[in-house]
């Protein structure tokens, strides 16, 4: 692991000095000054470049730990240097959306831009490995029995699988804190649907067996009625779609159409 002898950051001059050196170490990262594995100095070395406290160093570092840009590796003091994962970033998004009063009627509409469009790349590029996940995850959801509050959480990993067989990091990153937002309801919405649970299994076959032929219009196509159906699911659940997703849905009985 390569070490640096010479000063990394220069003296702060004012306050508040935690947050101008994780700024400061921040932007050394993003410049690519600092690179992925990277071991930064000792806190008490960062500390005498900046002219502050440990307990400042110390401070800014947990924050940039929390952010995903540092780490620190099991019986080691030092932090080294790290790349955000994909589930760091959508919670991060995710935590934006709510608090940008953000409704599900807001969700639905990205979602419906964004899916079937993964799903037509997934069709294209997907490789053998992550076509044998996605087989994986549509049994298990399958084969799960009712009420398995687990369901929701394979739903979730469909999708992010299919973000990852589209091979577009930018995608899967735009993708991931909507499905996110999207599964407490997705939860309320099996229980109270009786047809939800069905729907779902059945979509999700299609998606598998276009992304197996490499049909990537087929693939487009199921994955815009999939989404479709979230929004008639919600609605017969009883959960508005000007509702913002902070909001905890109504309490409904069980829910049949026969047109769903």
């Amino acid at each position: 692991m390569s070490q640096r002898s010479s000063p990394v950051f220069a003296p702060l001059s004012r306050a508040p000095a935690y947050t101008q050196v994780a700024s400061a170490i921040e932007r050394k990262i993003m410049a690519r000054e600092l690179i992925v594995g990277e071991l930064l100095p000792p806190e008490t070395e960062i500390a005498r470049q900046f002219g502050v406290h440990r307990s400042t160093v110390r401070e800014a570092l947990r924050r940039l730990e929390s952010a995903g840009l540092l780490s620190r590796r099991p019986g080691s003091k030092r932090m080294v240097i790290t790349r955000p994962d994909s589930a760091d970033v959508a919670s991060g998004l995710s935590r934006a959306l709510l608090l940008n009063d953000v409704s599900f009627h807001d969700v639905w509409e990205a979602l419906q831009l964004v899916e079937p469009e993964i799903a037509a790349l997934a069709a294209r590029r997907r490789s053998d490995q992550a076509l044998e996940h996605l087989r994986r995850l549509q049994l298990e959801f399958a084969n799960s029995p009712a009420g398995d509050p687990g369901a929701v959480r394979l739903v979730g990993r469909f999708f992010a699988t299919l973000a990852l067989a589209a091979d577009n990091p930018a995608l899967a990153l735009a993708a991931q804190p909507l499905v996110q937002l999207l599964e407490p309801s997705l939860a309320q919405m099996i229980d109270r649907v009786a047809q939800a649970r069905g729907r779902i299994r059945d979509a999700q076959a299609r998606i598998v067996a276009a992304i197996e032929c490499q049909a990537a219009d087929e693939a487009r196509q199921w994955m815009q009625r999939h989404v479709q159906d979230f929004r008639r699911g919600l609605e017969l659940a009883g959960i508005g779609m000007q509702r913002t997703v902070d909001q905890p849905p109504p309490v409904t009985a069980l829910a049949r159409d026969e047109n769903f």
